[in-house]
């Protein structure tokens, strides 16, 4: 926990300010997740801070939403791959935040 914590704090992913009177805030709570090695044994243990985006309703809280890719794209790009013979490298990044600049109120 410590760890995501610093990772939010070093990125500046938020900045404290004073919540607007009409506005209701939109809850996080801590998630966990034990990584196991291939083998069944234990790799480490992941924390993340997650919004509640369940509570947000369409229209009020967003107008759109992204899912970067459904899972019959990624398997169509393995099955592309596989029959090329191409080489598939997987990574796991252990914090990454988009820096756009937003028009939105968030």
């Amino acid at each position: 926990m410590t760890a995501e914590i610093q990772a939010l704090e070093n990125n500046s992913t938020w900045e404290l300010t004073d919540l607007p009177l009409e506005k209701i805030p939109i809850g996080c709570k801590w998630v966990f997740k034990t990584k196991l090695k291939s083998d069944g044994t234990i790799e480490r243990h992941k924390a993340r801070l997650v919004v509640k985006g369940y509570t947000q309703q369409l229209s009020v809280d967003y107008l759109e939403t992204f899912s970067p890719a459904r899972i019959t794209t990624i398997r169509t790009f393995l099955r592309v791959a596989t029959s090329k013979a191409w080489h598939i490298h997987q990574l796991d990044i252990n914090n990454a935040f988009l820096y756009g600049d937003l028009n939105e109120e968030v």
